[in-house]
């Protein structure tokens, strides 16, 4: 008689419940509170940065005593910018800061660029501490350089001109050109050069026909730097200009401004239209400005 052994029955166990699906964070991923503070602090900063720019545009169009009430809303009219334009010499002014501005920038940029060239390409005795030249003249300040260079121009008789002022300024920003440049020209590969010289052109004809072309980013940052070295300039321009045709603009503001009286509201509105050829400027030059500025930080 055999006897069979009944296996108990078994209950299958319940699954277990799925996890619910969380955000994940990536690492290095901000949280929102910590994207919410940063958008936060960027609007603050950049309100901070265009509170001058709009508190002088509100106080040019006051009138000429607007800018003793300027929290007020009311009196909004173009006197300023009138008696600006019609009753002093700013046409003078803005045509001689613009000449200054655009003979520095041609020049400037000009030097700047066959110096850079020069020394990204060739190897002559001297290529490294003529950087370093060009590096430690950027180290003095204006004060120090206004004595000697005012006494090589009156040797010169380049004092009162176009031309004096367009060598000082030229003495100023061609070294950081010059140094910008040189990083850029690196960038460019030099099978380019050995192409040009296999086609027979000059060193001079391959850096104006094949290395200029290549580099125009870097060209649109130098001149943008250049340009506003020129048209912003006060010390030099103070110092070394005599005669009131020839003032610049920002020597012949200063006229506005006496110890009897203050003229602020035609201040405010210079000041106004000074940015305007900057802005323009700036605005043909900004798609360069961005690659011409990070180009010379690596090699390739």
């Amino acid at each position: 008689m055999s006897t069979t052994l009944e296996q108990p029955a078994t209950t299958p166990a319940a699954p277990l419940p799925a996890p619910v699906p969380g955000p994940r964070r990536l690492r290095g991923e901000r949280s929102r509170a910590a994207s919410a503070a940063l958008h936060g602090t960027l609007v603050l900063a950049a309100l901070v940065a265009v509170f001058p720019v709009v508190f002088l545009v509100f106080v040019s169009l006051r009138g000429r005593s607007g800018w003793t009430h300027p929290t007020e809303f009311s009196g909004f009219s173009l006197t300023n910018y009138t008696q600006v334009l019609t009753e002093t010499s700013f046409t003078t002014w803005f045509v001689n800061s613009l000449v200054l501005a655009a003979g520095t920038t041609v020049l400037g940029v000009a030097i700047a660029a066959s110096a850079g060239y020069a020394v990204s390409r060739m190897r002559f005795p001297g290529h490294r501490p003529l950087m370093w030249v060009f590096l430690i003249v950027q180290m003095f300040p204006v004060a120090v350089l206004i004595v000697p260079l005012y006494n090589i121009l009156g040797s010169m008789r380049l004092l009162d001109s176009y031309a004096g002022l367009i060598i000082t300024y030229c003495s100023v920003s061609v070294p950081f050109c010059a140094w910008m440049l040189k990083g850029y020209f690196d960038t460019i590969p030099v099978d380019i050069d050995e192409a040009g010289r296999v086609d027979g052109l000059t060193p001079f004809g391959t850096f104006w026909r094949l290395i200029l072309p290549l580099a125009r980013p870097g060209l649109a940052v130098t001149a943008f730097y250049t340009f506003l070295t020129a048209w912003a300039e006060v010390a030099f321009a103070t110092q070394f200009l005599s005669s009131e045709e020839m003032y610049t603009l920002s020597v012949g503001l200063q006229t506005f401004i006496s110890q009897q009286k203050a003229e602020w509201g035609l201040l405010t509105a210079s000041a106004v239209l000074i940015t305007v050829p900057a802005g323009l400027v700036f605005f043909f030059a900004q798609k360069h400005l961005v690659a011409g500025l990070t180009a010379g930080g690596t090699k390739g």
